[in-house]
């Protein structure tokens, strides 16, 4: 479980978080959504450890992630940014491989091969491996990347806008294969997304945010509401049903 509680953070002066209490329960999906400058990313940063809030506290599973070693914090969580760093010229497994660090510390063994083979394999890049990455194409490349975070082998993953770029087809793909992964309780993701259809599509829970505040959050059907989503987007929305599932439609 991650547990905030009265969290605020400031840019230098300005703020950006305020005040933000929420409970995110382990398991499946949980898709942090809402319009730009609502302090999605940032929330996502200070859970990870990456950024340290100007007041309250977080805890991952119990831990603090500002007061335990780098290396006891990514062994219990990994976050994966906007815009990672690229080396152009590294193999693809040498990029996922990268994900082992917080187990190895420079001397992989068996176990952290086999865990990059894993990670090949669930996100459909064994065929790939020793492709340089500025040979593949975007959508490619971001399971790269996401693979490599899921090597890390942590309880949680955090994911900042992995969609970003990707066509439907890919980031449909890439939603099917994150939710398939997240079935069995041994990963939990929160994912920052702009695509509310992905949200309603993928999503177990959902965080609605606005103006560096929690403005409502429960189980996807109970926040994909018209009002909601008007509330929080400051436009209104109309919710349909295709075959079963919801589409959200911006009027």
């Amino acid at each position: 479980m991650i547990e905030i509680s009265s969290l605020s953070y400031h840019a230098g002066p300005t703020p950006i978080l305020h005040d933000v209490s929420t409970r995110i329960e382990s398991g499946g999906i949980t898709a942090l959504i809402g319009p730009n400058g609502a302090g999605k990313s940032t929330l996502l940063h200070c859970l990870s450890g990456l950024e340290k809030p100007s007041s309250g506290s977080v805890r991952i599973n119990g831990i603090d992630p500002f007061s335990v070693p780098h290396r006891q914090r990514a062994r219990t969580v990994a976050l994966l940014q906007q815009s990672p760093a690229l080396v152009s010229r590294l193999r693809v497994r040498e990029l996922v491989s990268f994900g082992r660090w917080p187990h190895h510390q420079g001397r992989p063994r068996r176990d952290d091969e086999e865990a990059v083979d894993r990670a090949l394999v669930a996100f459909a890049l064994t065929d790939l491996a020793e492709r340089t990455i500025d040979t593949l194409s975007g959508g490619q490349r971001q399971r790269a990347f996401i693979a490599m975070t899921y090597a890390q082998d942590t309880p949680w993953m955090l994911l900042d806008e992995p969609l970003n770029a990707l066509d439907p087809r890919h980031a449909r793909d890439l939603m099917a294969r994150l939710h398939g992964l997240s079935r069995d309780g041994s990963r939990s993701i929160v994912i920052v997304l702009h695509d509310i259809n992905a949200a309603a599509g993928w999503a177990d829970h959902i965080v609605a945010m606005k103006d560096g505040r929690i403005v409502a959050q429960d189980e996807s059907a109970t926040v994909l509401t018209e009002e909601t989503l008007r509330d929080v987007f400051d436009t209104p929305f109309e919710l349909l049903q295709h075959k079963g599932r919801p589409v959200v439609v911006a009027r």
